[in-house]
């Protein structure tokens, strides 16, 4: 029996089309995504077990403190530009003025920036971009609480460092040139609007 040759190419264009979908679900950077969030889940489960179990606070300090400037030169510099095509930083003109830099990968040819990123790396840069920071501000409001105050500068450091990269990523993200606080009220002002009109068209 004879097969159509338009059921071939049908079968071949589906094929085409998994593989694509595979390619972009697929991990193509495992030891960025790792370290992306080796560092910052490490200084984390140091903090909890010192807090825990006890042992020398310099000691445990030092190592939260390394761990966290570890995770905040690895997420600005290398994971940010391999996992979703971003980066930040700051650079001081001729004139000594500081300025800072936002930037998102353009895109090459005919591949778009957006086809050259991974779904599953994008979902595992942006979770820990965001849960970390939180984690770190739940842990500076139990540390006022519960009044342990010499681990206060060890909680802002880490509420600092992180939300400097998020903050950081978000700009890039949002575009440099926007402004966050218009950027919210631009949005809640279009949600108010949308809402006026629906109640106008069924009244």
């Amino acid at each position: 029996m004879r097969l159509d040759p338009n059921e071939d190419d049908d079968v071949s264009l589906f094929d085409a089309e998994e593989d694509s979908a595979t390619r972009k679900n697929k991990i193509k950077h495992p030891l960025a995504s790792f370290f992306h969030l080796f560092f910052r889940v490490s200084a984390i489960l140091v903090y909890l077990l010192c807090g825990l179990v006890g042992g020398s606070f310099i000691a445990c300090m030092v190592t939260i403190i390394l761990l966290l400037s570890c995770d905040f030169w690895t997420v600005k510099n290398i994971t940010g530009r391999l996992m979703v095509g971003l980066r930040w930083w700051n650079q001081v003109d001729d004139d000594g003025k500081s300025h800072w830099v936002f930037e998102s990968r353009k895109a090459s040819g005919t591949q778009s920036s957006a086809s050259r990123i991974s779904n599953a790396e994008s979902r595992i840069f942006w979770l820990g971009l965001i849960i970390c920071p939180v984690i770190w501000v739940i842990f500076a409001f139990s540390t006022l609480i519960s009044f342990k105050i010499k681990w206060l500068a060890v909680v802002i450091m880490g509420v600092v460092l992180q939300g400097a990269n998020l903050y950081g990523y978000v700009r890039c993200k949002v575009g440099a040139r926007t402004n966050l606080k218009s950027l919210a009220t631009n949005y809640f002002g279009r949600q108010f609007l949308k809402q006026a009109f629906t109640k106008q068209e069924e009244s």
